[in-house]
């Protein structure tokens, strides 16, 4: 990829979104634009514009040919009736504006090569999107309006496993079977089932690493309380026809922990990490816990 100064459009810049605006204003091949519905934020990285937008087609492309961003970034957390409409738009915006043709939409999942429906809200959001993408992508070689997108999905958050106030994370009770400020650990299903997570400030930099290449890889002792798996299939069922509700939320974290859907194929990974990320050192739960303790943030 070129060394000319990229400019990045972050939309959403809550726990995840802002480790990563954090880390392209800090390197001066990056200009960062914040997209957002409010119209100002408490934000202090340096090369970093705010733009307020409605997140209508329109008012993206205005944005994006103003600033001449040249790719996009989502890490909006919305509810799940709003994320096709949102990055439908995002994506039209992109196809139709003049120079932002990369776009890594809200994934930040696991396992999808085996699991692609699961959390179940990913199934009702972000499967489908992706069917959009591939079909866009398909569509591209008649219409001649191309664009390039990968997918960045990485486990859980290491973050869970700070005391909230340690990041920018933000901690959704129950979600996570470890709960520090009330050293409580949730044995969901057999306890046994292989689990992945991985720092944010390490997915801000792998996302980094991705702007900087040329061609993108396709679509990437406790007090112990024990949650059987018909407990969770339970609470799937009670809740399934409340979409929106945290309960519902949970139970299907529950199931995509238990399932093994967190942690990418181990080869896969591995390949990719080789092949895009062989500068980084990503950091262990000891090294996250030892810069909490000395540093006070993560």
């Amino acid at each position: 990829m070129s060394q000319k100064r990229q400019i990045i459009a972050i939309a959403g810049v809550g726990g995840l979104g802002q480790y990563i605006c954090q880390e392209l204003s800090a390197d001066g091949r990056f200009t960062v634009i914040v997209l957002t519905r409010q119209g100002n934020l408490p934000l202090t990285f340096r090369n970093t514009t705010i733009h307020k937008t409605d997140y209508t087609e329109p008012s993206l492309i205005g944005i994006f040919n103003a600033t001449g961003a040249t790719t996009l970034i989502s890490t909006l957390n919305c509810p799940n009736d709003d994320y096709l409409p949102l990055h439908t738009s995002l994506l039209s915006a992109c196809l139709n504006s003049i120079t932002c043709k990369r776009f890594i939409p809200s994934e930040w999942g696991g396992n999808i090569d085996d699991f692609p429906n699961l959390p179940r809200a990913y199934g009702r959001t972000r499967a489908p999107f992706r069917d959009i993408l591939q079909q866009t992508k398909a569509d591209a070689s008649d219409t001649g309006n191309k664009i390039e997108y990968t997918l960045i999905n990485h486990g859980w958050c290491m973050e869970y496993f700070l005391p909230e106030g340690k990041s920018y994370r933000k901690h959704c009770p129950g979600e996570f079977p470890v709960d520090v400020n009330k050293w409580e650990y949730v044995v969901r299903g057999t306890g046994e089932e292989k689990q992945a997570w991985t720092c944010g400030r390490d997915v801000a930099r792998g996302v980094k690493e991705l702007l900087l290449v040329d061609e993108w890889p396709p679509a990437r002792p406790l007090t112990r309380v024990h949650r059987p798996l018909a407990e969770i299939n339970a609470s799937l069922q009670k809740y399934k026809d409340q979409p929106n509700s945290i309960e519902l939320a949970i139970a299907e974290a529950e199931e995509w922990g238990v399932s093994g859907a967190t942690a990418c194929p181990k080869e896969k990974a591995l390949r990719q990490q080789a092949c895009y990320f062989s500068r980084l050192k990503f950091m262990t739960i000891e090294d996250m816990l030892n810069k909490a303790e000395t540093e006070g943030f993560v």
